[in-house]
């Protein structure tokens, strides 16, 4: 059941990811050269962040 709770995380979290890095260029009025390593730096901490919760959250 984890399985499920982890890939609906992912899915959630990448959408997330997107909007929030889409929300920070407007703020700034321009995209971002790097565009690519700040959306896998927020993806990837959102993610250590989520699994790191559902894992807390199920038990073992």
């Amino acid at each position: 059941m984890q399985f499920l709770y982890f890939a609906i995380a992912a899915v959630v979290l990448y959408f997330f990811s997107d909007w929030l890095l889409r929300r920070v260029e407007s703020v700034l009025g321009r995209q971002l050269e790097q565009r690519s390593l700040f959306f896998f730096a927020i993806l990837l901490g959102s993610l250590l962040i989520g699994f790191a919760l559902i894992r807390y959250l199920a038990g073992p």
